[in-house]
């Protein structure tokens, strides 16, 4: 909104958004109904799909980087770990996305990826939004690809050709595939559809953020609540000045650190 320099200070005044949508989920007063989950998934894929078309990939998809502002809207926040990705041959760090969030290929260690990767992220967020708690919490690597695996299935070199050759793959115990609507029994045919796209193994079938604006999910009923009606968090978030200090501290930290998102997920800027 604003940019001015104070001596070798260049200070930054942008828009204030007190919540995100982790704290609306987290916020067990508030009432989501389907309508109001299409509209949040449909803003969120709007926003990550004008990254996509220019050619970046955000790689921290997650709710707590997805701002509320006073309107209603979200705002896709923490660019820290993006990069553009539209050269196919240059290498990246496997060691990017918050672990729940974390794409398959990433955790089996691929140096090679696309922009399928928020769409994993994507559909790790959908779940939680109709769920109201993470989907797939692991702890570390190999407990995340267990805890994915238990959920979605083992994947194989048939259903996901080149598995067996990622730098980190190793072989899984076997579990079936499972069946969405005995977990999400509020979903429609629709939303499930869309969710068992979204998670996909494969990365190359995966959908897009372009193919997702376009699934039936978005055009069929309900319609999405318009954001000034979505549900708003139901108590202000009121900061004391020790808390405001504290944050400035850790922000100030993290501009030396070179990262806005250090935590032992957040390892590389690759």
């Amino acid at each position: 909104m604003d940019v001015f320099t104070n001596k070798q200070n260049l200070n930054l005044v942008i828009e204030y958004l007190e919540t995100d949508l982790e704290l609306l989920i987290k916020d067990k007063n508030l009432v989501f109904i389907s309508a109001d989950i299409k509209s949040w998934m449909f803003m969120m894929l709007k926003g990550l799909d004008h990254c996509h078309q220019s050619w970046i990939i955000h790689r921290d998809m997650k709710p707590n980087n997805l701002l509320v502002a006073a309107d209603g809207t979200l705002r896709i926040a923490d660019f820290g770990l993006a990069r553009d990705y539209g050269d196919a041959s240059l290498p990246m760090t496997s060691q990017t996305v918050t672990r729940w969030y974390r794409a398959p290929e990433l955790i089996f260690g691929a140096k090679y990826y696309s922009a399928a990767i928020d769409m994993w992220a994507v559909g790790c967020i959908f779940a939680e939004l109709m769920l109201r708690t993470p989907y797939l919490p692991g702890d570390t690597d190999i407990d995340q690809l267990q805890i994915i695996v238990k959920a979605l299935g083992t994947p194989t070199e048939e259903d996901w050709p080149g598995l067996t050759k990622l730098p980190n793959y190793i072989e899984l115990k076997p579990y079936p595939k499972v069946v969405f609507s005995d977990l999400f029994t509020a979903a429609d045919a629709n939303a499930l559809d869309l969710l068992s796209k979204l998670l996909t193994f494969d990365p190359s079938k995966r959908i897009t953020s372009r193919q997702a604006l376009l699934h039936p999910y978005f055009s069929s009923l309900p319609r999405p609540t318009l954001p000034e009606n979505l549900p708003k968090i139901s108590k202000p978030i009121i900061e004391t000045t020790q808390q405001v200090e504290e944050r400035k501290l850790h922000i100030a930290k993290a501009f030396v650190n070179g990262s806005l998102n250090a935590s032992p997920s957040h390892v590389d800027s690759q």
